[in-house]
């Protein structure tokens, strides 16, 4: 009878135990899709917005200043449509390949993240996707490094005791740090948190300029030199080519298909980040901004302003994951490792990545100008010329026209005003991005090498104070007294 009872209580206490063993793996993973698995157009819309208006929210005033406000709004309304325009290409493109490839063998991208040069592969051949990749994985390359430079730049108005270059040193290995997020789907806090940090900054800059007024004698002469008409216009057409990451946002939803509507709609929102913040900043202080192009540097010192550094220093490390990531695809599928599933032996993998990333950042401090050569040489192909291209020779002809996964909407004239706008596009940021554009921006760059230098300690530092000679305080000079006869 004894036994019976203990027996009971036993299977009892096991039948506890399990229930509360359960009733904990359900909360663990109801609190990891919550913060961490994320494939809903809400965690795509965020990705899209958060890696859109990173760092190049404190160098828009600068580009401002060299374009003028009339271009600097206009330019950011085209390159805005434009952006989004391609993003829509480059999801019909996704969806055609997707579905031939899952025709043919069904669960082949299992395990595997589709990206932008295997569709290229995949729709036009192996010479296509060369040339998507060498553009694509150098463009994120110099957006990695473009964003630990930033950090450098931030954090060194909180704290002038270290100077930018060690900055540098220090948020390269904090940035180390991406190579254990494993893919997008997995960016769901990061995104949020990222785009909120990033809204709090952009309303900061235009609150806080207009608060401060104009300064004294300011002047708003731009544009006044080709060179830096052309190198403004570069960096806002860098601030919408956030299109090297799409096919991996792309790849993380369930539903792709919706993702040219949510690039449109982050875009929309981004623009009512850049257009206040830039016009306020630049309003506010005129060509002062030609010489400084953080828009930190001339904001006074408040804790608002502290907050807004930290909060940037924040999201440019999250941005600077979404710029690695699709790099370290490339890199697990180059050694054989994109399918293994320890998740410490991928990271181990990765490590090799951030390096160039970290050297490049310290070799060119340039922040601003950076950004402008960039966006000439690499975003102008990556993001505009590449796209609209492939869609043309991909849907050239009738028959693939009329098969299309993606047929082209009324309202732009469907087949024919889709290759009107293709057309506009590529010969528009041949000529003005990345002729004009890669002109511009590369003298600029040369100018900022010929005056700073390479391996940079402090760009664009103030000046060190004169040291004091004496410690004791010099005795005024004597009074002299004029007497009257």
């Amino acid at each position: 009878m004894e036994m019976v009872e203990v027996a009971a209580e036993t299977t009892t206490t096991m039948v506890i135990v399990g229930k509360n063993d359960n009733k904990a793996t359900e909360a663990k993973t109801k609190l990891s899709k919550l913060f961490w698995h994320g494939g809903s157009c809400y965690d795509a819309w965020f990705s899209c917005a958060s890696n859109q208006v990173a760092q190049v929210l404190l160098t828009l005033p600068y580009s401002f200043s060299q374009v003028g406000m009339v271009s600097g709004i206009v330019l950011q309304l085209l390159y805005g449509f434009m952006g989004s325009w391609t993003a829509y290409l480059i999801t019909s493109l996704y969806l055609e390949y997707r579905l031939r490839k899952e025709t043919q063998k069904p669960h082949y991208f299992t395990n595997h993240v589709i990206q932008w040069f295997e569709v290229l592969d995949g729709l036009l051949g192996k010479r296509w996707r060369n040339v998507g990749l060498a553009f694509n994985c150098t463009f994120l390359l110099f957006g990695s490094v473009i964003q630990l430079i930033a950090c450098a730049s931030n954090i060194y108005y909180i704290n002038e005791k270290l100077d930018k270059r060690t900055w540098t040193y220090i948020f390269g290995a904090c940035c180390a740090t991406t190579v254990f997020v494993p893919s997008f789907h997995n960016y769901r806090i990061w995104s949020f948190l990222g785009l909120a940090m990033t809204t709090y900054t952009a309303w900061y800059l235009a609150i806080a300029s207009f608060l401060h007024g104009q300064v004294e004698g300011v002047k708003h002469s731009g544009p006044t030199k080709m060179v830096l008409y052309f190198t403004g216009a570069t960096n806002i057409l860098y601030t919408f080519g956030g299109h090297a990451v799409t096919v991996e946002i792309m790849h993380a939803m369930w539903k792709p298909e919706k993702f040219k509507g949510i690039y449109l709609m982050a875009t929309v929102y981004v623009l009512t980040l850049t257009l206040p913040s830039a016009a306020a900043v630049y309003w506010a202080f005129g060509d002062l901004l030609l010489n400084h192009s953080n828009a930190f540097a001339l904001l006074p010192k408040s804790p608002f302003r502290d907050l807004a550094v930290v909060l940037m220093l924040i999201h440019q490390f999250i941005t600077f994951g979404f710029a690695c990531t699709p790099l370290y695809f490339v890199w697990e599928k180059t050694i054989g490792m994109h399918k293994c599933k320890s998740l410490c032996k991928r990271a181990a993998a990765r490590l090799p990545v951030v390096i160039p990333i970290w050297f490049l950042a310290i070799v060119f401090p340039f922040f601003g100008p950076i950004n402008s050569a960039v966006g000439s040489l690499l975003v102008s192909f990556t993001v505009y010329i590449i796209p609209a291209l492939a869609h043309m020779f991909t849907f050239k002809s009738p028959t693939a026209r009329v098969n299309a996964v993606e047929q082209p909407p009324k309202f732009v004239g469907r087949w024919v005003g889709t290759y009107t706008i293709n057309v506009f596009v590529v010969v528009w940021v041949l000529v003005v991005g990345f002729g004009f554009g890669g002109w511009a921006s590369m003298t600029n760059f040369i100018r900022q090498i010929d005056n700073f230098g390479l391996f940079a300690k402090c760009y664009q530092c103030p000046p060190p104070l004169p040291p004091q000679q004496h410690n004791f305080t010099v005795a005024p000079p004597p009074l002299h007294h004029h007497y009257h006869h």
